[in-house]
């Protein structure tokens, strides 16, 4: 799950949750936590063992990839190849997550490069010029100490990527995002060239086999959500007429091409592969579900070990629901699941997006809309959810009232809080603390403006919190 930067206020997303029925708790354990039934959970406790890889993951959770911006950057007087670097914060952050008794972490936009990326503060690698495998390999050894497998979800931004930090930005073709927000903005793109795709599916390989090295269970190929890959896939931004463009079977030619190329740099069968993938992008000649299950017939060929399915891009915002049918399962995305699922023979089916309660989660699996769940934004607030949602604990996620689409931005907000050790999130289900996160927001999105082109920080507002949840409890992992 990527953060939703579409344009445009919403309500908040708590008031997407028609069956949610908040109850006031502990001030340290969440003000208002949605409250669904208690259920059976050991249909999400059950290990899950991929076909292809032959790995397996203790539960069917997965830590969905969040933007979590807490890597090391280069100064004014360093040059680019500083940038990416993994920091004390970034690895402590890992280090709860690997806590929480969650079945796969996926690490959220690695980049291949250092000229092409997301936002300030990703972890890249491109290179191990200053041995930063090693530093890589200490975020894997405490994410995987407690059992979960650890995935790096490689990432390029394309034309996504903003104009501060990838001035010559590529793409498929030459076709640019016109949006802007808070101010960023996009440049057009160039559309590559043949061989400069070859050596972008290189670069792939390279990391991925650095990722080997750091100790990654796997890779995640990011082919969702409008980056680069996606912008193959997409008809809206591929407007090519050479083998990678046109017909599907072209417009996904380099995503195959990655695979192949992985495997060939990594030749052991039990490194990971899998995908994310869009079921839908919400805008008019985009991929679509048809798109979608094609593709992931062709990926389980490629023996890809699962799918994780999302939606939307920078331009048709996604993690929102859609219509009321989705709104009682909870996951955005669910319906989309149900239609592919039964088509893969071996290949899994995670869904992403929108869950919130052990009985929507549990109601997933056990229906067999999909293999396994990811969560993103409730594990920023709440980094042991799984390991309390399977120990009877607690039966669903604290609530969330920041408008829509800030909720994402809070989120990172709250991935810094963890990262630099502070033992209480602060509650977003607390209208004090949302006016409070709103006004810091404010303050630095006008800071942010105010200096560009440069960028010196995540864009994500520094909170302590004042009314915050204790995630830190009794019998917690320290």
């Amino acid at each position: 799950m990527e953060y939703d930067k579409s344009t445009g206020p919403a309500e908040p997303e708590s008031q997407s949750y028609a069956h949610s029925t908040t109850t006031t708790s502990s001030s340290k354990d969440g003000k208002l936590r949605i409250n669904g039934p208690a259920v059976n959970t050991s249909p999400l406790s059950q290990p899950i063992t991929f076909p292809f890889s032959g790995l397996t993951a203790p539960n069917r959770f997965l830590k969905a990839p969040m933007t979590e911006r807490l890597c090391r950057w280069n100064t004014e007087s360093e040059p680019i190849s500083a940038r990416g670097y993994p920091t004390e914060e970034y690895t402590h952050l890992y280090r709860r997550w690997g806590e929480g008794g969650i079945g796969i972490i996926v690490a959220g936009n690695l980049m291949l490069r250092y000229d092409a990326v997301e936002a300030f503060g990703n972890p890249i690698l491109q290179d191990d010029h200053d041995n930063r495998t090693a530093a890589f390999r200490k975020v894997s050894e405490v994410a995987k100490k407690h059992g979960s497998l650890f995935i790096a979800q490689l990432s390029h931004p394309g034309r996504q990527g903003g104009a501060a930090l990838n001035p010559n930005p590529v793409s498929a073709s030459d076709v640019q995002l016109k949006i802007e927000w808070a101010g960023n903005k996009f440049n057009k793109p160039r559309a590559l060239t043949v061989p400069e795709i070859h050596e972008v599916v290189r670069q792939w390989g390279e990391t991925a086999y650095l990722c080997y090295k750091a100790g990654f269970d796997g890779v995640q190929v990011h082919c969702a959500h409008g980056y680069l890959l996606a912008q193959f896939l997409s008809l809206t931004t591929n407007k090519r007429t050479d083998e990678y463009g046109g017909k599907l079977e072209n417009r996904s030619r380099i995503i195959f091409e990655i695979i192949t190329e992985i495997k060939r740099r990594v030749p052991d069968p039990k490194f990971m592969i899998c995908v994310k993938i869009n079921s839908v992008e919400f805008q008019p000649g985009g991929q679509t579900p048809d798109d979608c299950k094609n593709l992931c017939l062709k990926l389980e060929e490629a023996e890809v070990d699962f799918v994780d399915l999302s939606g939307g891009t920078f331009e048709g915002r996604a993690f929102e629901h859609k219509k009321e049918s989705t709104k009682k399962r909870e996951s955005y995305f669910i319906e989309f699941s149900e239609m592919i699922r039964p088509l893969l023979k071996k290949t899994k089916v995670y869904v992403t997006g929108g869950f919130r309660t052990a009985s929507g989660m549990v109601a997933a699996i056990e229906t067999g809309a999909c293999d396994g769940v990811g969560i993103g934004r409730p594990l920023a607030a709440e980094p042991y959810l799984c390991k309390e949602i399977l120990e009877g604990r607690v039966h669903g996620a604290i609530e969330n009232s920041v408008p829509l689409p800030l909720n994402t931005q809070s989120s990172g907000s709250q991935l810094h809080q963890v990262g630099r050790g502070e033992e209480e999130v602060s509650d977003w289900s607390e209208e004090r603390e949302v006016r409070r996160w709103v006004e810091a927001n404010e303050r630095e999105t006008e800071r942010k403006i105010s200096i560009l082109p440069k960028v010196d920080s995540s864009g994500y507002a520094v909170l302590k919190a004042e009314a915050g949840f204790a995630y830190l409890r009794d019998g917690a992992v320290v």
